[in-house]
């Protein structure tokens, strides 16, 4: 069994650390709670710009190229993220070389320069990114949603930011920007392989000594509210229609969300879940189709996305409405909830095999929620669902009030799609 230990350190420093003696790796994660939910609307983009430029040289280690020479001679796999509410930077490699690793990924979370001629090339780099995504509606049409379901406010911005607030920005917004976020109280670093709890203190105590230990940067509460089902439409002249279906839900910190991960289930997971048998076997209509909860600090939605024939969207997304009146309406058999439970526990076994996955499992749930639990404690949780719970959950989220969609594809009008959304 794997067993996660927290220690608090005087600063305020969380660490996680996850012993795995007959692993051959580690992992060294530090997340930060900050992303693009933090961010005023003029630097918006700032959390993501400023994740790239801590690879771009420390103190200690003056370029780019002294960062990523030295991580891929341990034969590291390293990479960073950010996302709405917390950024990452992680190394796995060689438990054998566990200190190095440690002492690279420490020394760009805390003492990066921001040198100004990378960070010129580097805006350059970020616009490229969002030309990327821009061009793969799959990934654009997700935007779209968050922009559906919250507006002008953090939460319905992107956390690649606008191209004019990237070429806007100057070094004095990332240098301001880590002093208010990335501090002790707002970090948690996370270990998970072949090292003990007492390897890990010892290079906490070196490298984190002059960690800042001043209070952190609050994110603006998110106004979470709706009245009417809502539609957003952006014209692309595009061979497949990409949407995002969904409605409000709850905070990550709301119990009703293992039900929530069921019900997706049903709707979405594996090629056995009734909206693949539908769109793909039966209707032959879409490639990819996804049901997911997607809770969050102080608001979350339930989605179901899918790419689809042009000609036939307005079809399916009258066949998904219908299959989630179904859920409303009749209750889901046992067996058939005995199948989505069985295939969410072994997906999640399945993911906890490596020391990287490890550690995000257990430091996203220290840095967002502040508590830990184990793989066993979520298994039980999942257990105790019944098909009254996914009846009742239903009839809670699947209002037509509460719908909302995001929309890419050969299209100009709205109207069409507003007078489809009804329960």
């Amino acid at each position: 069994m794997i067993k996660a230990k927290k220690k608090v350190f005087k600063s305020g420093l969380r660490v996680v650390t996850i012993p795995m003696k007959d692993n051959p790796t580690v992992t060294v994660l530090v997340l930060v709670g900050t992303g693009s939910d933090y961010e005023p609307k003029e630097i918006n983009g700032i959390s993501h710009f400023l994740e790239h430029m801590c690879f771009k040289g420390t103190i200690k280690r003056p370029t780019s190229k002294d960062i990523s020479h030295e991580l891929d001679s341990l034969g590291c796999q390293y990479n960073a993220f950010t996302g709405s509410e917390y950024t990452g930077y992680y190394a796995k490699g060689d438990s054998k070389n566990f200190k190095q690793m440690f002492d690279v990924v420490t020394d760009i979370y805390l003492n990066s320069t921001f040198p100004e001629m990378d960070m010129q090339k580097e805006k350059g780099v970020i616009i490229e990114e969002i030309n990327m995504y821009e061009d793969m509606p799959a990934s654009d049409v997700q935007d779209l949603f968050t922009k559906v379901l919250y507006g002008d406010q953090p939460a319905g911005r992107s956390t690649l930011g606008t191209k004019e607030n990237i070429n806007n920005m100057i070094r004095d917004n990332f240098v301001n920007y880590k002093k208010i976020h990335y501090v002790a109280e707002n970090t948690v670093v996370i270990v998970a392989g072949n090292v003990t709890n007492e390897e890990v203190y010892k290079e906490i105590a070196k490298s984190f000594k002059d960690v800042p230990i001043n209070k952190t940067g609050k994110k603006s509460k998110t106004k979470d509210e709706q009245q009417n089902a809502k539609v957003l439409v952006k014209f692309k002249e595009t061979d497949q229609t990409h949407f995002v279906l969904g409605v409000r839900t709850f905070s990550v910190f709301d119990k009703r969300n293992t039900i929530l991960s069921l019900l997706s289930g049903v709707l979405g997971a594996g090629m056995s879940s009734r909206l693949f048998s539908k769109l793909r076997e039966e209707l032959g209509v879409a490639y990819y189709v996804r049901a997911y909860n997607n809770p969050s600090l102080d608001h979350g939605s339930f989605q179901i996305s899918a790419g689809v024939n042009n000609t036939r969207t307005e079809e399916v997304i009258k066949e998904i409405i219908k299959e989630c009146n179904l859920l409303i309406n009749e209750k889901v058999s046992e067996n058939e909830l005995e199948k989505v439970k069985s295939l969410i526990i072994g997906n999640m076994k399945m993911s906890l095999e490596a020391t990287d996955d490890i550690a995000n499992f257990y430091g996203g749930q220290e840095l967002i929620k502040k508590e830990i639990k184990s793989l066993e404690e979520k298994i039980k949780e999942i257990k105790k669902v019944t098909t009254v719970d996914i009846q009742k959950m239903a009839k809670v989220i699947f209002k037509t009030k509460n719908l909302n969609l995001a929309i890419i594809g050969p299209f100009k009008e709205q109207t069409l799609f507003e007078n489809i959304l009804k329960f």
